[in-house]
């Protein structure tokens, strides 16, 4: 078994759009240059604007196709790193944090996949996290896990047949649930999965109510419960709906609607993986 990492052994993977200057960077490592950190940047772009890196330790991929997950598979692939951070393009990193990083795959060993904390603006944790570390999250927490709350022992990875699926994510029919599910197959290979309460970077508050109106959210819920629960599909639903409903996030009204909704995403989801089968 092999854990002796070095902080140069971190490869950041940045997932971004239609760049064509890496002045984006800037912002994302307020205490130093970006070039002082190995960074893989997928522009997801047009052939007329393509981005360029003259720093050695800044990688670039001008990809022409679409949806989040398509690039951080495209990351994956490339990525140099013996441990790999998921990234988007406005994260703002703590000072050290790749210290936490290393010194967390120092502590755990050979963990598939390490998360952490981040923060909102505001100064406050982004969500509620455990307040200790763990070894294996168990499925239910893997739910609750950001994309760039990720980091990746690329070689115990690599030993594995996993990618982001990419029917999910932004840009995709389904616009939610990618890292999720991406946690849940390596979960379904027998990889654990370890969570340091360590804060790494500051990131926005978005949630998923206001990006997706009611009936999105069912909708994409329901192909997200049918690609990580298979069978157990309606049992996984109901337990959404009773939490909702504890948290006042649904109606009783709105029952209907959101089973209905989830229905369809259900639907749309075996059909679109029937036809990559066919």
């Amino acid at each position: 078994m092999t854990n002796e990492f070095k902080n140069q052994d971190l490869e950041i993977l940045v997932s971004t759009m239609n760049r064509n200057t890496l002045d984006f960077l800037i912002p994302m490592f307020p205490f130093c240059h970006f070039s002082d950190f190995s960074i893989l940047i997928v522009n997801q772009t047009q052939e007329n604007k393509l981005l360029v890196s003259d720093f050695p330790s800044i990688r670039v991929i001008n990809s022409f196709e679409k949806g989040l997950s398509r690039s951080r598979n495209l990351a994956l692939k490339n990525a140099i790193g013996k441990i790999v951070l998921i990234a988007d393009d406005d994260v703002v990193y703590k000072k050290d944090f790749d210290e936490a990083i290393v010194r967390a795959h120092h502590r755990l060993g050979e963990k598939a996949v390490i998360s952490f904390c981040i923060e909102k603006t505001n100064g406050l944790l982004f969500k509620k996290y455990l307040a200790i570390t763990k070894t294996n999250l168990s499925l239910m927490e893997l739910f609750n896990v950001l994309s760039i709350e990720i980091s990746i022992n690329k070689s115990v990875f690599d030993a594995l047949q996993v990618k982001f699926d990419e029917n999910f994510g932004l840009g995709s029919t389904f616009e939610m649930g990618e890292e999720a599910i991406f946690l849940s197959d390596l979960k379904e290979q027998n990889q654990q999965i370890g969570f340091v309460p360590s804060v790494i970077a500051t990131h926005s508050e978005i949630s998923s109510n206001e990006k997706f109106d009611f009936e999105q959210r069912y909708y994409i819920q329901g192909a997200f419960l049918s690609r990580v629960l298979k069978t157990n599909y309606f049992a996984g639903l109901i337990t959404k709906l009773f939490f909702e409903l504890k948290q006042k996030k649904l109606k009783w009204k709105q029952i209907t609607l959101a089973i209905s909704n989830a229905n369809q995403g259900k639907k749309e989801y075996y059909k679109l993986k029937n036809k990559s089968n066919a």
